[in-house]
């Protein structure tokens, strides 16, 4: 029988784990999961465990050399001296043991995810554990050893001749996805994200279109410093329809950062969770009316884990579930599970403290400014006399 939706969760997904002390932290999803069950939103049927990918299947993206590379890094045979040539042993990006096997895991939770949706066994498919846009063919960049969205992409091609359209909503440029499709016109990724000016990667440019065939394909929307819901949800809602309608993918998939929340601490804009609520709604909505309901969502970027991920992230099933989106109070028993365990108050309701942030005085130049990139971005697709 198939499943409105399913959600790729085992506690093998935690073995990604750089350090108790780096902002990646994988506790995240376990306190999601807590909260979803307090909320009665999710059985232990809707649970599939994610499967370890293949070294051919990481190969469909990842060079050879750099797998083997990240494997004796887990070994302890590699240093950080060899190891950062390949953006391992890095201040980002430490090595730690075990590192192929648990990466390899968070690639196979996304292709668990694909499989789900592409043989019909559940509508739409969540792997919070995926989302690790900034991995590349041969190097980890950014807390991302191996590319889940790429690989799955190339996946999809490969095993279900798929058109893919990827949303990355993360506050930092979806940049590895988007250079491994830059010139492939089957695949077109669109990434909302704030400019590179003051924020790692430091890509992400309007003037990022993709290359040679894949020309058109790529579309970034660098949103200011300090923009909040309004300016990002005008974007969000009106770039996606425009360039789905365009592009007509098979499938899409989004990847779901929770870090352009005003409480994050490694960006710079003041989204609230009334974005978390509307990103998930609007990509079912379009998945259904484009791609006959193919959607299949991962994780990201999200270092408040304990005010806003949790969260954020509950929207994304509740949403998958086609469920009212919560409001009101928490559960008090997940907020007395976790209270003494979290360095700062938790957030008690689904809605955030209002006021959340003082009045920006520059609130009107954001908006225009933003909706300047946005019209720039799109201007390509508009400008078309022939649709895709």
């Amino acid at each position: 029988m198939k499943k409105d939706a399913v959600f790729i969760f085992s506690e093998d997904q935690l073995g990604y784990s750089f350090s108790d002390t780096h902002p990646f932290n994988q506790k995240r999803i376990v306190l999601t999961l807590d909260l979803l069950k307090e909320m009665h939103a999710i059985t232990d049927e809707d649970i599939i465990p994610p499967r370890v990918a293949t070294d051919e299947e990481l190969m469909l993206v990842h060079e050879p050399k750099f797998v083997e590379m990240v494997k004796k890094a887990g070994k302890g045979e590699v240093g950080p001296e060899v190891g950062s040539v390949y953006g391992i042993g890095t201040e980002d990006t430490p090595i730690f043991p075990n590192m192929h096997e648990a990466s390899a895991m968070l690639v196979g939770g996304t292709l668990t995810a694909v499989d789900e949706v592409m043989q019909n066994r559940a509508g739409y498919a969540l792997n919070l554990g995926g989302g690790l846009h900034h991995g590349f063919q041969g190097k980890a960049s950014g807390f991302c050893v191996y590319n889940d969205s790429s690989v799955a992409i190339r996946y999809l091609q490969k095993n279900y001749d798929s058109r893919v359209l990827y949303i990355d909503t993360d506050a930092h440029h979806g940049d590895g996805v988007q250079w491994t499709f830059y010139d492939d016109p089957d695949v077109c990724t669109l990434s909302i994200h704030e400019t590179g000016r003051y924020l790692f990667p430091g890509t992400g440019h309007v003037t990022e279109r993709g290359n040679g065939k894949g020309y058109g394909t790529s579309f970034n929307f660098p949103i200011d410093a300090f923009t909040e819901d309004e300016s990002f949800l005008s974007i969000y809602e009106t770039a996606f329809r425009e360039v789905v309608e365009w592009f007509k993918p098979d499938v899409i998939l989004t990847q779901n950062g929770a870090d352009a929340h005003f409480f994050d601490p490694l960006t710079h804009l003041y989204g609230t969770m009334e974005i978390y609520k509307e990103i998930p709604r609007i990509a079912r909505e379009l998945a259904d009316e484009y791609c006959n309901g193919k959607w299949i969502a991962v994780g990201g970027g999200g270092y408040d884990i304990w005010r806003v991920v949790p969260r954020a992230w509950s929207h994304i099933w509740y949403a998958m579930k086609k469920l009212p989106a919560p409001t009101g109070p928490l559960p008090k028993e997940w907020l007395t599970r976790w209270q003494p365990e979290s360095p700062v108050p938790l957030i008690e309701t689904w809605e955030d403290p209002h006021p959340l942030y003082k009045p920006i005085p520059r609130k009107a130049e954001i908006e225009e400014k933003n909706a300047q990139v946005m019209d720039r971005s799109l201007h390509y697709i508009r400008s078309e006399q022939q649709p895709r």
